[in-house]
């Protein structure tokens, strides 16, 4: 689990195809003090396991599942990512329950300035609208943001203020670009039992 609350950006330092695979190489500086093989990261919002680290770097696998349904097949050398280790109990819960698994690739629509803050609309899968509610949660390559409004099963807007701009890869976004999204976990288990009693 984690928060969506983006601890580090970083990079994408190597990609190695594999029998159909994936290997990447993930630069992450300070990030990895504590972390140990086997530990759960959050990059660009996708949960991925460190299988190796070396000097500030750490080793993932990803799975075809995980480069087709996310933006990780697009990753290549120099890619900047959003990075967040796993939350422990000690952790304060800034974001919202984040979990790491991406539901569906969205679509940078537009961005306008708003004082010093930026408005993004971003585009979504059909399937996923019912999940994105104003003043709801959603994951944003791995940032935890509040929504603003809703249009039908189009769009959302969500307004980025300048820390999350600068600390995040946000503001490196042109409309165009696609990012992964999760919706709120809380909705989603719901639709579940709410369907189980049916």
């Amino acid at each position: 689990m984690f928060t969506g609350i983006i601890e580090k950006v970083g990079r994408i330092v190597a990609t190695e195809d594999r029998g159909g695979d994936r290997r990447i190489v993930v630069e992450a500086g300070a990030l990895l003090d504590a972390a140990r093989p086997g530990d759960s990261i959050a990059v660009n919002g996708v949960c991925l396991t460190a299988v190796e680290l070396r000097g500030g770097c750490f080793v993932a696998d990803m799975s075809r599942e995980t480069l087709s349904a996310t933006t990780a097949g697009r990753w290549q050398a120099g890619t900047a990512v959003n990075l967040e280790p796993a939350l422990t109990p000690a952790k304060p819960l800034g974001g919202h329950l984040v979990s790491g698994h991406v539901d569906g690739v969205g679509t940078l629509l537009d961005r306008q300035e708003d004082a010093r803050s930026w408005r993004l609309r971003f585009g979504l899968p059909a399937e996923l609208a019912r999940y994105v509610a104003r003043k709801g949660s959603v994951a944003v390559d791995g940032v935890s943001l509040t929504v603003n409004d809703v249009e039908g099963s189009r769009s959302f807007g969500v307004n980025i203020v300048p820390h999350t701009l600068q600390h995040t890869t946000l503001g490196l976004l042109n409309p165009g670009d696609p990012v992964n999204l999760e919706v709120d976990l809380i909705a989603r288990y719901l639709e579940r039992l709410i369907a189980e009693r049916a």
